[in-house]
């Protein structure tokens, strides 16, 4: 008989404490699109006259038979003016979209002599980004399921191509059909779609946002005006470095890499969208998401999603990416992110199942996939690694190009989500951090990035050890 489906709770989560109170309010900015939605509630007070059950961001007006793409039962309750709870797990599937002028058949004015392939004020192209967020108020965790645009699979009325199509031929509804036969059927509540022009207006108006870039970005594009110049390092990004950061994808990894980026982004969101200095933007921000923004939340919902994403701690937060294959060039003329059915089937009964019993399938550690990537300009602590976990049976484990950003907590990279076996390591070595994200190795099924503190505990045993 399966064992009961629970959480396991991450080795660097700890008890709360009144000064933790104000970090936790950083999610409710938790991904571009959320952040949004989520701004709604620093002016709910004066919303609150439309009345909670209104759609205040609703931009496409939905047939009957297009609506019943989401759930219709409630998803959040509010009594007596109080706020609005979760009644229930949601599943809200987020899109950005970029739409060219030479994509519509009657282009804004503006833009129709350009010259080049402009972008423009729309939301009926195709969806460069693809997130289905998770927001589970009965375990007290929000997963974000990265969906790779070239995504091979079936889109109604069009046949099988890539995931993005989906928005394009038939808008949100088409999308979130699409999107719940990929995965086994999974239920979708809820849409919310933005803009690239949107993206970049919303960064602005939050002040820009630091990240570290991986690598030099170079790219450039004349037909659409397109000119990435980003150099590998710690970036503070204004509105349009941030877009060109997100829509790169000219490297061995292509649109994955590309996903891992915009994964990356958003932890970095995390840490700095709410401050007093945001929350003196708020006129401009609201400004853009009334502009850019389209969604089928009313108020309420806005409220209660918010609200739960305040509370959340980021040890909480699990970012996951639809487990798959790139394709190879003889098998298509396209090039596709081909889907590992039984590996999207155990992602979905451990994410994003309500009823269905998970049995955990821990990997022999025979078998795991361990990556090591150096920070500390050591690369002998790189090494002296891999023979600690040689030693302890770990024998697929192999040194990885080093990681340019210096880290003085080693990080543990789930990055296919598999959280057990990534605390297994974490007590084997005695630190670091658990992340559940797909921002490591992308061949790994962990991918370790070694920090100061491993720098310290080797010295400190091998003096230890020589007294």
């Amino acid at each position: 008989m399966p064992s009961k489906k629970t959480r396991r709770p991450l080795s660097s989560a700890k008890a709360s404490t009144p000064s933790d109170k104000p970090r936790r309010f950083r999610w409710i900015l938790i991904s571009v699109g959320l952040t949004a939605v989520a701004s709604v509630s620093a002016v709910a007070g004066a919303m609150l006259a439309i009345g909670l059950s209104s759609t205040p961001l609703l931009q496409s007006q939905l047939s009957p038979q297009e609506a019943e793409a989401f759930e219709q039962d409630d998803i959040s309750t509010g009594i007596n003016f109080r706020m609005p709870q979760l009644a229930r797990p949601v599943n809200i599937l987020v899109l950005g979209v970029k739409v060219l002028s030479s994509d519509l058949s009657n282009p804004p004015s503006e833009v129709e002599d350009l010259g080049y392939h402009a972008l423009v004020n729309s939301l009926d192209g195709l969806s460069d980004t693809m997130l289905l967020i998770r927001f589970d108020p009965q375990q007290q965790e929000m997963t974000v399921l990265s969906l790779p645009r070239d995504t091979r699979t079936l889109v109604e009325g069009v046949g099988v191509t890539k995931l993005n199509e989906a928005n394009y031929h038939g808008g949100p509804a088409l999308a979130a059909r699409s999107v719940s036969n990929l995965l086994d059927d999974v239920s979708i509540d809820r849409y919310v779609r933005i803009n690239v022009q949107g993206v970049e207006k919303l960064v602005d108006a939050l002040g820009g946002v630091s990240v570290y870039v991986p690598g030099d970005m170079k790219y450039q594009d004349d037909s659409q005006h397109l000119y990435i110049n980003l150099k590998e390092g710690e970036q503070h990004l204004d509105g349009e470095a941030a877009m060109q950061f997100l829509r790169f994808r000219y490297d061995q990894h292509g649109d994955i890499g590309r996903v891992q980026r915009q994964q990356m982004f958003m932890r970095a969101l995390q840490e700095q969208a709410l401050s007093p200095a945001t929350l003196a933007r708020m006129p401009k921000i609201f400004s853009v998401i009334q502009s850019h923004v389209d969604t089928n939340l009313s108020l309420e919902e806005m409220l209660a999603l918010s609200g739960f994403a305040s509370r959340m701690d980021r040890e909480e937060v699990q970012m996951v990416m639809l487990p798959g294959d790139f394709s190879r060039p003889e098998q298509y003329e396209l090039s596709y992110w081909l889907p590992q059915e039984r590996a999207v089937n155990r992602m979905v009964a451990e994410y994003f199942s309500e009823t269905t019993s998970y049995a955990s399938d821990l990997r022999s550690v025979n078998n795991l996939r361990v990556a090591i990537q150096d920070t500390t300009g050591h690369p002998e602590s790189a090494e002296n690694m891999l023979e600690q976990l040689n030693d302890a049976g770990y024998w697929n484990v192999y040194v990885e190009r080093d990681w340019g950003e210096s880290l003085e907590e080693t990080q543990i990279i789930a990055q296919g989500g598999d959280a057990d076996s990534a605390n297994l390591i974490r007590s084997l070595l005695g630190l670091g951090a658990v992340r559940i994200d797909s921002t490591g190795v992308l061949q790994s099924d962990v991918t370790i990035q070694v920090g100061q503190d491993w720098v310290i505990q080797s010295r400190t045993a091998l003096e230890a050890s020589t007294r």
